[in-house]
């Protein structure tokens, strides 16, 4: 799904999420390992419902969230 996403970017390239914005108010993140590969730069994050990978697509430069199948966060 398409997200806002408000960051830094470091010179190695490594990215620093400090908030995404779904459909609802800007939520503060807690940001996990990341990784580049051919479909652009990952970075692991958990948010109330549960862990998501982010995805910064290399030939769009457009950002995904994708939910983390079992990684749910047991309520």
């Amino acid at each position: 799904m398409p997200v806002e996403v408000d960051c830094t970017f470091d010179e190695d390239g490594r990215v620093r999420v400090r908030r995404i914005r779904l459909s609802r108010p800007w939520q503060i993140v807690e940001q996990g390992r990341q990784w580049a590969d051919a479909e652009g730069r990952h970075v692991l994050l958990m948010l109330p419902d549960g862990a998501h990978e982010l995805l910064l697509r290399a030939e769009t430069l457009t950002w995904e969230l994708r939910e983390l199948p079992g990684m749910r966060r047991l309520m």
